[in-house]
């Protein structure tokens, strides 16, 4: 047995550190903001790697504040032909969540395209229990110019961020539009959309989605304040190239919330948007509710009113309104989650999953798919 915990510490460190190339003390590091940052929905933000815009600083409740000022799904797209790829970055907060990993809370990943124009996976970076992050991701590329994207920290900020490669090594702005910045899909929701509890920040659903869709997707994901507040359907009106919105707010909301708010929420996005298709997601199926008898009535009843306000809108709107049921949302069998809530990354994937059809026929110009199906749930 001695021998075997021996030989997995020598794997462990084997793989976790590169034995050759760039020291990562002799890179040169930009900042990161002399390149592209996509997946952002507003510019106004109290630093570029915020998600809502300065104004609403004072209306934020405390809570919600805080998740503001996390990064996720905020990327950085830049083009070199370094022969290694490292980052150093300051936390905000320095947070750590004990069923999340860190890699996913505060990391970074990197992923590079390949010549078929689709997005593949680098490395991570695993943090340190400093604030101050100073990674290697890769050693020994090719040398060539690649496209490459960073994923920003799921569940913490960053103050400054900047991006290392050889000191002779060309690095410059990406020469291809990936995602398309003209193409943005608007996410809003609570944790799940966020990303909790995704083990890596590429993970979660609006990073799978945008790779899979090529275009930018805005994460909204507040975790614990999804609550349908109007000023951020007034905020969200505002932000430009929306080819669709999704609302996902019934695990923040009471059955009253979804009644008295819902409405207003949607036909803000529409009056600012009117050809744009709006989404409202039902909430999931949590891992007990078929055993928890008071989580039997709750998450259905919630759902049900979440219908109704549909039904209402559709009515309203035919042509732009639209619902997503829960069925098979994070998978098939119950083992998407960490905590029977929060999705893993195989609860993201399911996600991500479900979402596609839809987001696909917006982009192809095609019919809505499941809408028929999907008003016969509650007659």
């Amino acid at each position: 047995m001695k021998h075997l915990v021996s030989f997995a510490i020598i794997l462990f460190v084997s793989i976790g550190v590169s034995s050759s190339g760039t020291d990562i003390d002799k890179m040169a590091y930009h900042n990161a903001l002399d390149f592209t940052l996509v997946n952002k929905g507003f510019d106004d933000t109290t630093t570029p790697f915020t998600r809502l815009p300065a104004y609403l600083n004072d209306t934020l409740r405390d809570g919600h504040k805080v998740v503001a000022e996390h990064s996720a799904g905020i990327g950085i797209r830049f083009a070199t032909n370094s022969t290694a790829i490292g980052v150093k970055y300051m936390l905000t907060t320095n947070f750590h969540m004990n069923h999340m990993a860190d890699t996913g809370t505060k990391g970074t990943d990197l992923y590079r395209m390949h010549d078929d124009g689709s997005w593949h996976f680098v490395a991570t970076t695993i943090p340190g229990k400093d604030s101050l992050q100073n990674k290697k991701y890769v050693d020994n590329l090719d040398g060539l110019t690649h496209e490459y994207l960073i994923y920003l920290p799921l569940y913490d900020g960053v103050e400054w961020i900047e991006i290392g490669v050889d000191s002779s090594a060309v690095i410059s702005k990406p020469y291809i539009d990936s995602p398309r910045s003209n193409k943005k899909i608007v996410f809003y929701g609570t944790s799940i959309t966020q990303g909790g509890c995704a083990s890596r920040t590429g993970m979660v659903a609006t990073s799978i989605l945008q790779r899979q869709l090529n275009v930018q997707c805005v994460n909204l994901g507040f975790s614990g304040q999804g609550r349908l507040d109007p000023y951020i359907a007034e905020a969200m009106a505002k932000i430009e190239d929306v080819v669709a919105y999704v609302v996902d707010p019934v695990s923040n909301c009471k059955t009253e919330m979804i009644d008295t708010l819902t409405n207003y929420f949607v036909e803000t996005l529409h009056k600012a948007h009117p050809h744009v298709p709006i989404f409202l997601v039902e909430g999931q199926v949590y891992a007990h509710e078929p055993y928890d008898t008071k989580q039997q009535i709750k998450m259905p009843e919630t759902n049900r009113m979440l219908f109704k306000k549909y039904q209402e809108l559709h009515e309203k709107y035919p042509a732009n309104v639209f619902y997503i049921d829960r069925n098979n949302l994070i998978g098939p069998d119950g083992e998407g989650t960490v905590d029977g809530a929060h999705l893993t990354d195989l609860g993201f994937v399911y996600y991500a999953a479900k979402l596609k059809p839809y987001l696909e026929a917006v982009l192809n110009g095609t019919a809505i798919p499941f809408q028929d199906e999907i008003r016969e749930l509650y007659k």
